[in-house]
């Protein structure tokens, strides 16, 4: 995001632990991320900390970040590591494309991806080359073991969704969401979204 000549740019320190390691403690984050906003000379408007494992959907202060993004209320999201913020390179991705979207740089503090300077912008389009690469490998790796599968006379299906992501996609949904935008808030493919959109109408 543009602004003013010695304005100084707005951030939000993002943290994240997990629910599974009692041992964590988000200040080991935090501690980090003040000291670069500080030399960054950025001006931070919120931490926002979440207690939860990599795979839980329901992240509130992720929300409220994000929330906070949306109305354009902050220009950096700072985090410490990557996998602290998305539970997958791909979510990443779309978050960043998001983040993008919107004039909203993206720091994560480990990895030093800046998206604030050219080499950080060509770190994420190399990270978005990646994560398309590797779906479409995964998708090549199913197609052919469906295709094997089938030769061999076995009934194909998918795997569920676990319980806790398919409230999610109901949730969402009777939020008012549509299913590409639940997709990617999810990180989920829009056909399985579709599916799942379906069965709660049925």
């Amino acid at each position: 995001m543009k602004n003013q000549v010695n304005q100084a740019k707005r951030v939000a320190l993002y943290a994240r632990v997990s629910t599974l390691d009692k041992g964590q403690d988000p200040e080991t984050q935090l501690t980090q991320l003040r000291e670069y906003a500080l030399r960054r000379n950025f001006e931070v408007i919120g931490e926002f900390i979440d207690y939860a494992s990599g795979t839980t959907q329901d992240r509130i202060q992720y929300k409220l970040m994000m929330a906070a993004a949306k109305k354009r209320k902050l220009d950096v999201v700072l985090v410490w590591r990557y996998d602290r913020f998305a539970r997958s390179t791909q979510a990443l991705v779309n978050a960043m494309k998001e983040f993008q979207s919107m004039g909203i740089d993206f720091i994560s503090y480990q990895e030093n991806i800046d998206t604030t300077t050219p080499t950080g912008e060509l770190i994420f389009h190399v990270m978005a080359s990646l994560a398309q690469f590797e779906s479409s490998l995964i998708s090549q790796r199913v197609k052919a073991g469906m295709a094997r599968a089938k030769a061999q006379g076995k009934r194909i299906s998918r795997p569920p969704l676990p319980i806790q992501q398919q409230q999610e996609i109901f949730k969402l949904q009777k939020q008012g969401l549509s299913m590409n935008k639940i997709s990617k808030q999810l990180g989920i493919a829009y056909g399985t979204v579709y599916n799942y959109v379906g069965k709660l109408k049925t």
